[in-house]
């Protein structure tokens, strides 16, 4: 599978309470159109497995990983990472086995922004399906945030073109 420019990946297990942050904007985000150059993907817990292995720097530029991180926020507080704040020792996920390891071996080859909730309550290893009402919240918030960094996107490309000519003018 190839992705495209840009990959918008939701990470998290809603079977886990807060955990399932990611799908559950990554299901919102299904719902709004977006260029061509943009996918979205529930990447659920195999992110740091399949995904991120998978990437091809040549054609991905840009990953978006909506998680909860455990920042030491107020629940459902949103956090915008990029990839110089990828400290293991600093920010982590809020459970074992989380994304940020995974990340690390391709944060000199594609530009990584995570945005991040902070979790009121993840109920791992026992099975508790629905956010809490803080982090439901939050969802707005974060669609907001991802439309901005779209825009920013196509302004910067559009900026790269003005003044230019065509090739194939003299």
């Amino acid at each position: 599978m190839m992705y495209p420019e840009i990959v918008i990946a939701g990470c998290g297990n809603p079977l886990f309470a807060d955990d399932g942050f990611g799908p559950a904007v990554a299901e919102e985000m299904f719902r709004i159109p977006l260029p061509g150059n943009v996918m979205v993907q529930d990447a659920g817990t195999s992110a740091p497995y399949y995904l991120v292995p998978m990437l091809d720097p040549a054609v991905t530029k840009k990953l978006i990983i909506i998680d909860i991180t455990d920042f030491g926020g107020e629940p459902g507080r949103i956090i915008r990472l990029e990839t110089g704040d990828l400290n293991p020792e600093g920010i982590h996920d809020s459970h074992n086995g989380g994304i940020i390891e995974s990340l690390q071996c391709i944060r000199n080859k594609i530009e990584i922004i995570i945005i991040g909730c902070q979790p009121k309550h993840v109920s791992y290893p026992v099975m508790e399906i629905g956010l809490s009402d803080e982090v439901i919240r939050a969802i707005p918030t974060t669609l907001r945030i991802i439309g901005d960094l779209l825009d920013d996107d196509r302004r910067d490309t559009c900026d790269r073109s003005i003044g230019k000519k065509p090739a194939d003018v003299p």
